[in-house]
């Protein structure tokens, strides 16, 4: 029988193996030079942590099961939840603000499209302890310096920005009712998807958000830059006040020199209940893709979920789309070689030699291949060069009567001999520099 991976999950052969490696690195470099510690939990969880939080409605969407002891169980969907159980259980204990940060596999069962399978490795960076907005520029800035650490910057990709807050008192000042409140955010949630005739028929139900109505709610849905936004928050004081976070938000980041990443976009609302302030998305700046990060300020949630009543905020990053902006870009690492030397002999009686040098050689921190079996010299240095060997080491009778071995540089095509008392640090200074 011929199997394969099942749809929306991937197999990771070396080459695509080493393009995770690489974004995890920079995740995990760009995050330790903020002072955010490394974290984890187990990709299995109680199905109510989702519950609680989601409602029944998201098991659907869940890889759920219930397990030999029964008891209801799914594969993680997102880490947020287990990071609140977390740290709610040694809230005491843990130094504030909390800077943590993990790279979970995240599971969950949907359509699958451009930029969104069923499985996922994510990013999710976490402040948690503080309420002010320095707090909320920081974490923007760990989103923007991690595409910076990718080689991407401004032309490439693009933060939007809002503020539920400023959202909501700019809706009541158009006449929306707390009642429609949930709508109205929906509405511009999606206002950029929806095509004319679904938002005529949103505009066959004036009721949702009388006195207001969809005109008001598309006109703030064109709300761009500072300008716009100034002259809608010109006609309500309360909307006016509510902006200051936002703007001194905004300041911050512009006195980093992240200011040409930003964009503010009120229709950036995040589609989970929970946030309650700040919120972005990070953008490919032609929005051809769908977001790569999103994330903001949920103060309310790790009281709803972990019963702690601390102000947080966050992002989550995902690796499918951001894997298919650096294709798209050509932001990828150089192709490594699996190994930096290669070993290769001319007679059997040279092998008990190679073998003793290919061990020093890997105590030396060097990578290192040989063939398994004899062959052709021109057919080892063949392999040398399907292995994208940076060096080749040739041991031959004449040589080894000399006390000397036949270094070559496949990268150059240029030989030399070398003494073997000299060969290690000889070669760790090529392949080091």
């Amino acid at each position: 029988m011929k199997s394969r991976a099942l749809p929306g999950f991937r197999d990771f052969y070396p080459p695509e193996f080493a393009l995770r490696s690489h974004i995890f690195q920079v995740w995990r470099s760009v995050a330790g030079r903020y002072g955010f510690e490394e974290y984890d939990g187990p990709p299995l969880e109680p199905l109510d942590l989702y519950t609680a939080k989601s409602g029944e409605e998201i098991v659907g969407q869940l890889y759920s099961f219930t397990d030999k002891g029964d008891r209801e169980a799914a594969l993680r969907p997102e880490m947020t939840p287990t990071l609140a159980r977390m740290v709610a259980a040694k809230a005491g204990e843990l130094r504030k603000p909390i800077r943590w940060y993990s790279i979970p596999q995240l599971f969950r069962y949907e359509r699958q499209q451009r930029g969104r399978l069923r499985e996922h490795f994510q990013l999710n960076c976490d402040l948690i302890g503080e309420a002010g907005h320095l707090a909320d520029a920081e974490i923007i800035a760990l989103a923007i310096d991690i595409m910076r650490g990718f080689g991407l910057g401004p032309d490439d990709v693009r933060v939007r920005l809002s503020d539920r807050r400023v959202l909501t008192a700019i809706l009541r000042q158009r006449g929306v009712p707390d009642a429609g409140m949930g709508k109205a955010f929906d509405f511009i949630d999606k206002v950029e998807r929806l095509r004319r005739e679904q938002i005529e028929e949103f505009s066959s139900r004036p009721e949702a958000f009388a006195p207001a109505n969809v005109h008001d709610l598309e006109q703030i849905a064109r709300i761009r830059g500072w300008d716009s936004l100034n002259a809608e928050l010109a006609s309500s004081p309360d909307a006016e006040k509510a902006a200051e976070p936002l703007r001194q938000t905004y300041a911050a980041l512009a006195t980093m020199g992240l200011g040409s990443f930003l964009e503010i976009d009120l229709t950036i609302v995040r589609g989970l209940a929970y946030y309650t302030g700040i919120v972005f998305e990070l953008f490919d700046a032609g929005k051809t893709l769908r977001a790569i990060c999103g994330g903001g300020r949920y103060d309310a949630l790790l009281r709803d979920v972990g019963g702690v009543d601390l102000p947080a905020l966050g992002f989550g990053m995902g690796d499918v789309v951001l894997g298919e902006l650096l294709k798209e870009k050509q932001s990828l690492p150089a192709e490594p070689g699996s190994v930096d030397v290669f070993l290769a002999f001319i007679t059997q009686d040279d092998l008990p030699h190679l073998l003793a040098l290919a061990h020093r050689l890997r105590d030396a921190g060097l990578r290192v291949e040989y063939p398994l079996g004899p062959q052709a010299v021109g057919k080892q240095l063949k392999l040398a060069d399907a292995r994208q060997a940076r060096l080749a080491v040739v041991l031959g009778p004449d040589e080894r009567a000399r006390g000397e071995v036949v270094l070559r540089d496949l990268r150059s095509g240029t030989q030399e001999a070398v003494r073997e008392a000299n060969l290690i640090p000889t070669i760790t200074t090529r392949v080091h520099g």
